[in-house]
């Protein structure tokens, strides 16, 4: 059985003024799910990493960031499909725009969009992916996270 190459995504770690993470909740038209990640999508051939991900950013939040250093590689696979995907997080910085409950996804993927503390991480309260997303958006270096089964 031949298996689909792994999908490339850039996504964005980004801290307000008050130490929050942004997270979306991004499930396609007719489903629902209360898994939130970080804002970013797939890669378009012949747009530099940064670019994809300030074009998903936008289109998902209304946000225009600025793009800084890596802070984690993580995979994303599903034995059942064979779907694979590699996310690339960078650590990034507000340069315009606030969030509006009434902004709409082009796509209509993203359907809410929040800040969240450190302590709604860690203390369960929210379904978040990957594990490793608290550890890469407030910590300094850059992690990798093999393989990290996929969840609906």
């Amino acid at each position: 059985m031949t298996r689909p190459r792994p999908r490339l995504a850039v996504r964005a770690l980004i801290l307000d003024d008050q130490d929050r993470l942004l997270l979306v909740n991004a499930w396609p038209p007719g489903t629902r799910s209360d898994l939130w990640c970080a804002p970013g999508g797939g890669c378009d051939a012949g747009q530099s990493l940064p670019d994809n991900l300030a074009r998903e950013v936008h289109e998902e939040t209304g946000l225009t960031i600025a793009v800084g250093e890596i802070a984690l590689v993580n995979e994303f696979h599903d034995p059942r499909t064979g779907f694979h995907q590699v996310d690339l997080f960078f650590r990034c910085s507000l340069a315009g725009g606030t969030l509006n409950p009434a902004w709409q996804d082009p796509e209509g993927i993203v359907t809410r969009r929040r800040f969240f503390a450190r302590d709604d991480l860690a203390s369960g309260r929210i379904r978040f992916k990957p594990d490793l997303l608290p550890r890469a958006a407030w910590g300094s270096s850059v992690l990798y996270d093999p393989l990290e089964e996929i969840v609906g």
